[in-house]
């Protein structure tokens, strides 16, 4: 035991010890300006341009001596002091006082004293600090500058921090690394170090392996900054990225990740960019127990096998109107991501599109595959798009000077083991917009468009409403509408606000709707954005057939630092003919629900966002859902709840649910933190009978403490997750970061 005490302390003291570099701190004078103009344009570029407040010359040593804001320049080299002796015989310049040279890399060099030859580009420098263009400094007890631009330095200090506050007053760098012997290379944008010490919050190292860093935003070839987490599956976890710079605008990035209870992992990640575009390819590899039964909470039932993940992304501009775009999302089995910790999401999606866009005309030719990870999803049943084709045209000043919108659109969607569709269409939208003399906006509407459907395998698809008829089926769409909207504005408690009624009449005829499958607009949702839509379904595949009157109003005030605005309204058909849409979606009978949002902001201090549904019969809510933001940037909260109780049983894309989301960061001082974020599932049986909830189950939940200034990012965070799903096991996680500004590579 009191070994271990004295150890302890002995490693506190080593940890404690001050840093003996010299002063980063500012040189009186700043950097030196080029000679005289007149003087440069007249004389060879390899020649001394000069100029001083006094000069003496020494006609028998041939010695000039130059005093008062002497500036000299040479091929680009710069030279201010106070005074400069210069013997051109042997070519020996000896500035001092005041004294800072500039390379034509832009790195600024200041001393007390320096010897240089005549060329301005090597000699020997007292007490030196050198201001790097890239960000940050050096300085060092002597310097030795080579004609190449290359510093040799003794007892050298170097940091990218500020090295003054926000006050102007000389501050500690939050880290700088001590060295018996620092090299710069301005070609190589390195620093290399000899018997080095890190320094951070003034805690010092011990001696650290020759090593060297890259100054330069640009890519190099180094070892990034590792990172250190601990999870309850894998034990204590090691990562130390190595990036290969394979060229200006290509890396590759070579990640072990070590862990204490596991096999380690590989990741890999390779990017590239060029005159088209940007590209990137992520991977992960290992080899792990895992579960066939996701349902299984004991993971008795395990086996070992190969594990990974495959993450891609990219686009090439070819030329100012085409465009590919594409992303490669695949994973070996469903809880490899929650298991490493790398993703929440339960779907993956493979896209690639050939896109052609100008002033008035858009072409997509895409296609995209979903591999799903939900708990009880078939992966056979998951859609695979190929092609989804999309051409769109408009018309300005078309018939009666309205505008006319024509679209293509074709898509054929396969199943390994379900229901298959391929769809075509084509159709035209004219609307016309003007003013009327009491200030009405009126737009018109007429609306046209052809179907055909060809359905294989509908029996596969369990809900009857989506699967269509067998076979082949065409069927025709119209609409008329006309939307008035009749604008107030006047003053209000100082400011301005505006009111505006609005009333929108559709007529469509009846529409074959079960006729043919739902792919595409299978959740409904009745809300403000969509409340005067033509159609209210979400996609193609449903028309909403009803001619209807909808009306409603909205309102905004705008003050001096608060703006609030507000929408509200409601529908009601005009005919009798039954819905195709179930009780709940509030546009099952003549009237529908209530809906509307309001908006509310307090300067940069508070944003509140309320969206609303209100049954129209017993005025119950059926959807309320509150986003808000209150603080600075520096300390704010946010919360986001969501409830939705629509009671539809019949359709397993509109189940109720209730949620609530809450974050916030309290910053404690100028750079330290404190944040926070947790998700919580308040649905129960009652509300969706499928739900597994007790009425308040935490989905997950993060809690860190994180420090951020001009030169360091450090972190530690604590996350808890309370799921089980197969070999991904609820608990808790701890990963601890830090980035340092020029170190990593």
């Amino acid at each position: 035991m009191r070994f271990d005490l004295l150890a302890g302390a002995a490693l506190c003291l080593a940890l404690a010890v001050p840093s003996a570099a010299q002063s980063l701190q500012d040189r009186a004078g700043g950097a030196p300006a080029s000679a005289p103009a007149a003087a440069a344009s007249t004389a060879d570029s390899d020649q001394v341009q000069f100029s001083a407040g006094a000069l003496e010359y020494e006609y028998n040593a041939d010695v000039v001596t130059a005093t008062g804001e002497v500036r000299m320049t040479r091929a680009g080299e710069r030279l201010r002091a106070e005074k400069v002796v210069w013997n051109r015989k042997s070519g020996k310049v000896v500035a001092t006082g005041n004294v800072a040279v500039t390379n034509p890399q832009g790195d600024v060099a200041y001393g007390d004293s320096i010897e240089l030859t005549d060329t301005l580009k090597d000699g020997v420098v007292d007490n030196l600090l050198v201001v790097l263009e890239q960000g940050g400094r050096l300085a060092a007890v002597r310097g030795v500058r080579e004609a190449d631009g290359t510093m040799n330095l003794d007892r050298a200090v170097y940091s990218p921090c500020a090295v003054t506050g926000s006050d102007g007053c000389p501050r500690e760098p939050t880290w700088k690394i001590t060295a018996v012997k620092v090299i710069y290379r301005p070609d190589k944008e390195r620093v290399y170090y000899e018997g080095a010490r890190f320094h951070l919050f003034g805690l010092t190292s011990p001696a650290l392996p020759r090593f060297s860093n890259s100054i330069a935003a640009s890519n190099d070839t180094g070892l990034l900054t590792p990172s250190i987490g601990l999870t309850r599956l894998n034990g204590a976890e090691l990562v130390l990225p190595f990036n290969l710079a394979l060229g200006p605008n290509q890396s590759l990035v070579l990640a072990p990740h070590l862990f204490s209870s596991e096999v380690p992992m590989m990741e890999a990640r390779y990017s590239g960019l060029n005159e088209l575009g940007a590209y990137s390819i992520r991977g992960f590899a290992t080899s792990s127990r895992r579960t066939q039964n996701l349902a299984d909470v004991t993971t008795s039932d395990t086996e070992r096998a190969f594990r990974g993940y495959l993450d891609g992304a990219g686009r090439f501009q070819f030329d100012p109107n085409w465009s590919l775009s594409g992303s490669l999302r695949l994973v070996t089995d469903r809880t490899f991501l929650r298991r490493y910790d790398i993703s929440n999401e339960d779907r993956l999606r493979t896209t690639l599109a050939l896109e052609r866009v100008d002033p008035n005309s858009y072409l997509s030719i895409a296609g995209w595959a979903v591999q799903t990870l939900r708990v009880g999803d078939q992966q056979g049943m998951q859609p695979v798009a190929l092609p989804e084709i999309d051409y769109r045209r408009r018309v300005p000043d078309a018939l009666l000077g309205g505008t006319l919108q024509i679209q293509l659109n074709s898509l054929a969607i396969g199943r390994k083991a379900g229901q298959d569709t391929q769809r075509a269409f084509g159709s035209a939208r004219w609307d016309w917009r003007g003013i009327t003399v009491l200030g009405q906006e009126v737009t018109l509407t007429a609306f046209g468009r052809a179907d055909a459907y060809d359905t294989q395998n509908v029996a596969a698809t369990s809900i009857a409403s989506y699967r269509g008829i067998e076979g082949f089926q065409t069927r025709v769409i119209g609409a008329l509408a006309a939307d008035v909207r009749w604008p107030f504005v006047g003053e209000l408690f100082g400011g301005f606000q505006r009111f505006t009624p609005r009333v929108q009449i559709v007529a469509t005829p009846k529409t074959r709707n079960i006729q043919v499958p739902n792919e595409d607009a299978r959740a409904v949702d009745l809300e403000d954005s969509n409340l005067f839509a033509l159609n209210r379904f979400s996609g193609y595949d449903r028309w909403e057939d009803s001619s209807r009157i909808t009306y409603g109003a909205e309102w905004a005030l705008d003050l001096d630092r608060v703006a609030i605005s507000a929408n509200v309204g409601q529908s009601y058909r005009l005919n009798e003919r039954p819905s195709i849409l179930p009780d709940g979606t509030g546009l099952s009978d003549r009237f529908s629900d209530i809906v509307g949002r309001t908006n509310i902001r307090f300067g940069e201090l508070v944003t509140l966002t309320h969206r609303y549904r209100i049954d129209k019969d017993n005025f119950s809510i059926r959807r309320n859902e509150i986003d808000a933001t209150v603080g600075t940037r520096q300390t704010y909260a946010t919360v986001g709840y969501l409830r939705l109780n629509r009671d539809i049983d019949v359709l397993e894309d509109l189940q109720d649910r209730e949620e609530v989301r809450v974050g916030g960061r309290v910053g404690i001082t100028r750079f330290w933190s404190v944040w926070g974020s947790a998700i919580v599932d308040l649905t129960n049986r009652a509300e969706d009978p499928l739900s597994t909830s007790d009425g308040f189950s935490p989905i997950r939940h993060r809690l860190g403490v994180a420090y951020e200034d001009d030169c360091l990012n450090l972190g530690l965070a604590w996350k808890r997750d309370y799921r089980n799903v197969g070999d991904a096991r609820s608990g808790n996680s701890y990963l601890l970061t830090l980035s340092l500004k020029n170190l990593g590579r």
